[in-house]
């Protein structure tokens, strides 16, 4: 790649170009039924990508009928050697497509290339499929209980699929977390019903081509299906043939599929917001700590684990803000197709226009807002129709305020001042959101304790990372239900039958 200041131009062009715009239905690569498409724009420029088929009512009830078919009738539930074979194949595949898949997310995710090194593509490439496929052999999937009170008989439990999954992805890492469901939901021998979201579809779609041309994966076990229409995207939700929702997303939303899946006894994993504390105890290095604050910046704060709260020691307070104004100052919007481009656009000009309308409440009550809090006037002019926003630091204001409560889901870090570590720990736990959270501190038991005792489901003491396809990741409170990843991500996607034997 080259690293002129429009590269994104030319590599919008070659992702458009080798897009997959087709739904996947029943081992079928093919359009929407009514033959509507609905368009994918550039979150960097704001020009049109392509267009994608866009599922109705009948795509998706089609799909939901493949998928229990293909659970009901076809050895997929049962057979661990095929579905081992089938998920080394699509590993392969998406291996040799690699290259591809980063410029797509680029492309119409707007996820600067560096960020593909990393959560977006290479890490999830390297073992969202790797870790269940290996599990299928050495997880546990009977156990013998022994002879029971009444002395009649053996007793076994034993672990099957849940059925169909519904999985609904959200834009914001859309291969990880579409792989990572994929993976487990697959390695457990479920049939899945994957529903992207309609500002990235063709990552999704992608892999149902790669699962047509390169797997031997039954017709019916995996299907894709993109759509702009909630009421089509909520059929997942309402219809009784599916047994588990899996979805990643906002609270808000999470709080409705959690309601409508209640009315049919679906069992649903959560993966939704937060508001995360970055905490510097008193005796924090702030040479290493103050580099992490740039995580609100990192694709574009456009992560549910980042840290958008940072709590300082009051004595500290003065020095922290001027450092973390500095170091923000220097961070300016670019081009996320270059290499060096750490902070890009959001997604859409509606996300821009819901971020900054946080800034400016919160200005209206009072608070500063020492640098950013707007959009960028200095963009190249190709990039000048895309979602930009200057990384924004608020200060003089409390935690009882919104834009230190509510998910911004931007380039935006408010700064709160404690008086010692209780205080610390209240206002970090003080929160609806209990996701992710860290703390740098010169003692690492220190910081270990108050890792204990933060009411969220993943932290980092002193920088260290948490991620990986063998690590359980979800939240407390209105974070979610349940976990992605890891042993306890694997068995969720499980049910538990308990079998007495003469």
């Amino acid at each position: 790649m080259t690293t002129t200041s429009t590269e994104s131009t030319a590599l919008n062009q070659r992702a458009a170009g080798r897009a997959e715009t087709r739904m996947y239905i029943d081992g079928e690569l093919r359009d929407a039924r009514s033959g509507k498409q609905f368009d994918n724009t550039s979150p960097a420029t704001g020009e049109l990508l392509g267009t994608t088929s866009a599922a109705g009512p009948e795509d998706m009830v089609a799909a939901i009928a493949a998928a229990r078919r293909a659970f009901d009738e076809t050895e997929w539930s049962t057979n661990h050697g095929l579905r081992k074979r089938c998920l080394v194949q699509l590993q392969e595949a998406l291996e040799s497509e690699s290259e591809e898949l980063r410029e797509e997310i680029v492309a119409e995710v707007g996820a600067p290339l560096m960020t593909t090194m990393m959560a977006q593509v290479d890490w999830p490439l390297a073992d969202a499929l790797r870790f269940p496929t290996e599990l299928i052999d050495s997880f546990a999937w009977s156990r013998e209980l022994g002879v029971g009170k009444a002395g009649d008989g053996q007793r076994r439990v034993v672990k099957e699929p849940v059925g169909v999954v519904a999985a609904i992805a959200p834009w914001n890492y859309p291969f990880e977390i579409v792989s990572n469901k994929l993976g487990q939901a697959l390695a457990t021998g479920n049939t899945v019903v994957l529903k992207p979201d309609p500002n990235t579809p063709w990552t999704s779609t992608r892999l149902g081509r790669l699962i047509a041309e390169h797997t031997d994966i039954p017709a019916g076990v995996v299907n894709v299906v993109p759509t702009p229409d909630n009421e089509v995207a909520e059929l997942l939700v309402s219809d009784p043939r599916v047994d588990l929702v899996s979805f990643t997303g906002s609270t808000q939303v999470g709080r409705r599929i959690a309601g409508r899946a209640a009315e049919t006894l679906k069992r649903v994993f959560l993966e939704l917001g937060g508001k995360s504390a970055l905490v510097l105890l008193d005796d924090a290095d702030l040479d290493a700590a103050i580099p992490s604050t740039l995580q609100v910046c990192f694709h574009a704060g456009q992560g549910c684990a980042i840290n958008s709260r940072l709590l300082v020691p009051a004595h500290r307070y003065d020095e922290v803000v001027a450092r973390v104004a500095e170091l923000f100052e220097m961070i300016r919007p670019g081009d996320p197709a270059r290499g060096d481009t750490l902070l890009g656009p959001v997604i859409n000009t509606r996300q821009r226009d819901r971020i900054l309308g946080f800034v400016d409440r919160a200005k209206a009550a009072g608070a500063q807002v020492l640098t950013g809090g707007a959009a960028p006037t200095d963009l190249h002019p190709e990039l000048a129709g895309g979602s930009y926003v200057l990384p924004t630091l608020v200060a003089g204001t409390d935690n009882s305020a919104e834009i230190a409560r509510q998910e911004v889901f931007g380039p935006v870090m408010v700064v709160l001042p404690y008086s010692d570590d209780a205080e610390a720990l209240a206002v970090a736990n003080d929160s609806d959101y209990g996701l992710s959270g860290s703390v740098f501190t010169s003692s690492p038991d220190r910081g270990m304790e108050f890792a204990n005792r933060i009411r969220a489901g993943s932290f980092s003491v002193n920088g260290g990372l948490f991620y990986g396809a063998d690590a359980p990741y979800g939240g407390y409170k209105a974070s979610g239900i349940g976990r992605q990843n890891g042993i306890e991500g694997f068995e969720q996607y499980l049910e538990t039958k308990t079998i007495g034997y003469l």
